[in-house]
């Protein structure tokens, strides 16, 4: 039987190039023998390189069957690189052109949620920030501390902070504010940290919940861009949640993936809170590095990652 190759996509210029790297590297490793396995880098520059050599999408394309799609944050994860898949007509992993750019935005992905019922933090925007100080005040006067404060469109926690203070609140509008002209300032929901990935047409189910992770970052820290890939966070999978709480999380992040029209897989991120369950965002292009929650999840339901990168390659091979 001719193995499929599968040109793996990895780096771009995104803040998320190292993770990428990462992820692209184990997704390289662990592809089952039905596979042929193609590296295939972006620079930070956006320069297209095929076993080591400078080339372009089109040389690429002509020697693979299937794109897996392992950048993350901009370009990758925002609609920019599926445009260029499906000029050329690639089948690819993951979701699609304005169900990624939707995601990526989290104001817009978080107008999404509420439309759909899902329960997400107090929040303001600011667009084209000219005075960290002015929107800092209006925040403080909205808002009850303590504030999460993160550029819209980044991922892995980048340029993410939890201020507790007025000049802390300035400082990180400030630094998130250098990562994109959107920046988003959320009321800082206390509680437990969770995650749930979906994967498609699994086990016979069209939306398929894998099993609860719960995060539990080093104490006195939020799970940041340090702990999620240093070892030190802490990760119960299936989650010690009570069954109920398991339950709906899992409903939760069903709904948002379809909410958003996510396409193969997705991760949704989430606080237990006294208040209530909170969707902080969804994940459509979740890590799969050593350290990645998804495939630690997968592997709890039964599914080693091999088997994982399988699925999600046949999801995309059967568009």
């Amino acid at each position: 039987m001719e193995k499929i190759k599968v040109g793996v996509v990895r780096g771009g210029p995104s803040s998320e190039y190292d993770v990428s790297l990462k992820t692209g590297g184990e997704v390289l490793r662990h592809l089952s023998e039905k596979n042929n396995g193609v590296d295939i880098l972006l620079d930070k520059e956006g320069d297209w390189f095929l076993k080591g050599f400078p080339t372009s999408p089109a040389k690429v394309f002509n020697e693979v069957d299937v794109v897996f799609n392992a950048l993350h944050g901009e370009f990758g994860e925002d609609g920019k690189i599926q445009q260029v898949f499906e000029s050329h007509n690639i089948p690819y992993t993951g979701s699609e052109i304005i169900p990624s750019a939707i995601a990526m935005q989290k104001h817009r992905a978080r107008d999404t949620f509420s439309k759909f019922g899902l329960k997400v933090p107090q929040a303001l925007v600011f667009s084209d920030i000219e005075s960290s100080e002015k929107c800092a005040k209006e925040v403080f006067n909205k808002i009850s501390p303590s504030w999460v404060v993160k550029p819209a469109s980044t991922g892995s926690s980048v340029g993410i902070n939890i201020c507790n203070s007025y000049p802390e609140l300035i400082e990180g509008i400030r630094e998130a504010a250098s990562y994109g002209s959107v920046v988003l300032v959320e009321e800082c929901i206390k509680g437990r940290e969770a995650t749930c990935g979906v994967l498609e047409n699994y086990r016979g189910e069209n939306y398929y919940a894998l099993p609860v992770v719960e995060i539990i970052p080093p104490e006195n820290t939020f799970f940041d861009y340090k702990v999620k890939y240093d070892g030190s966070t802490k990760e119960i999978c299936p989650a010690g949640f009570d069954n109920s709480t398991k339950l709906l999380i899992s409903e939760m992040a069903k709904l948002a993936h379809q909410a958003l029209g996510c396409r193969h897989y997705s991760r949704a991120d989430f606080i237990f809170s006294p208040k209530g369950i909170y969707l902080l965002e969804v994940n459509t292009l979740p890590g799969l590095t050593s350290e990645s929650l998804l495939p630690k999840a997968a592997a709890a339901a039964g599914l080693e990652f091999p088997q994982l990168l399988d699925h999600l390659i046949q999801q995309a091979l059967s568009k």
